[in-house]
C-alpha cells in the first residue's frame, strides 16, 4: 500500500511545478524554518487525517500556500492597500491553491487511483507565523483507492 506516498508526491509535485513556489514542505508545520526567506514562496502539505472507507481511502489534506509580506517605509499612497504587498501575495497564493486543486479536477492529476471529493474550502490568513507572511490554506479530501488485501 502506497497511498499516503502516493497522495503526498501527487501534491509536491504539482505545486512545484507552479512558478509561484520555490519550495514545498511535508508534516508538521512547526518543522519549517520560517526565517529562511530564500525558501518562500512555499507550499506546505499536511495530511490531517485519513477515512478508512472499505475499498477506498479518503485523506483528508490542507495545503498552505505562503510568502513573506514586503513592507516599505515610503509614505502609504492607497489607503486601502497599505504600504505592503499582502493584496499581491493573497492575490498570487489563491491562484496557486486553485491551479492545484483543479489539477484534479481536469489537469495532470484527474483520474487514476485517486479523486478530488467535495467541495474544497480555502481561507486566508495573514501573520500566522514569525516572520509576516500571508497566504491561503486550501483544504480538501482526496479519495483513493485502497489496494490493501486482508491476506
Amino acid at each position: 500500500m502506497t497511498g499516503f506516498y502516493d497522495i503526498t508526491t501527487i501534491l509536491k509535485t504539482s505545486l512545484l511545478s507552479n512558478p509561484n513556489i520555490n519550495k514545498v514542505t511535508e508534516g508538521s508545520i512547526f518543522n519549517i524554518d520560517v526565517n529562511k526567506r530564500t525558501i518562500f514562496p512555499l507550499a506546505h502539505v499536511m495530511v490531517n487525517n485519513v477515512t478508512h472507507e472499505g475499498n477506498t481511502l479518503r485523506f483528508n489534506v490542507s495545503v498552505l500556500c505562503m510568502d513573506i509580506v514586503n513592507q516599505t517605509s515610503e509614505a502609504t499612497e492607497n489607503d486601502f492597500k497599505g504600504n505592503a504587498d499582502e493584496h499581491d501575495i493573497l492575490n498570487t497564493q489563491l491562484a496557486v491553491a486553485v491551479k492545484t486543486i483543479e489539477d484534479f479536477y481536469r489537469g495532470d492529476n484527474y483520474g487514476g487511483t485517486y479523486q478530488l471529493d467535495g467541495q474544497p474550502s480555502l481561507e486566508p490568513w495573514v501573520d500566522r507565523f514569525e516572520n509576516c507572511l500571508a497566504g491561503w490554506t486550501a483544504t480538501f479530501d482526496i479519495v483513493y483507492k485502497n489496494d490493501m488485501t486482508i491476506c
